[in-house]
């Protein structure tokens, strides 16, 4: 029997920011960012769709330890919680092994706001 599941790993990294534009301007200032990386897959023979442990190395080493302790603006022109979340999004598609999807990408900027996606849609 086939069996389609969400596996989900949680992420904490610490960067700074600030925002320009009219309706935006802020200084510099950090934040203890939450992330949340959600895959989709086929439960295989062994009872898993992904090990933890894999997502966890592929997450880190393709953006979390990126973002970790760094000043945002290096690497986004304007990083607001939506344009740093397409980037994480950006950086682990097709990075994760055959049949598997990335599904969802959770960012919190704080403990109360944060932004869901899910790609851009397929047609």
């Amino acid at each position: 029997m086939d069996k389609k599941m969400l596996v989900t790993k949680e992420f904490v990294f610490h960067a700074a920011h600030y925002l320009t534009g009219d309706r935006l301007r802020e200084n510099l200032h950090g934040h203890s960012y939450r992330v949340q990386v959600t895959v989709e897959g086929e439960v295989d023979e062994d009872g898993v769709v992904m090990d933890f442990r894999d997502l966890k190395k592929i997450a880190k080493a393709e953006a979390i330890d990126k973002l970790d302790h760094s000043n945002l603006n290096d690497l986004l022109e304007q990083p607001t919680a939506e344009n740093v979340v397409s980037w994480i999004w950006e950086k682990l598609e097709g990075t994760l092994p055959a049949g598997l999807n990335l599904r969802e990408i959770k960012l919190w900027e704080t403990a109360t706001s944060f932004v869901t996606y899910r790609g851009p849609e397929r047609r």
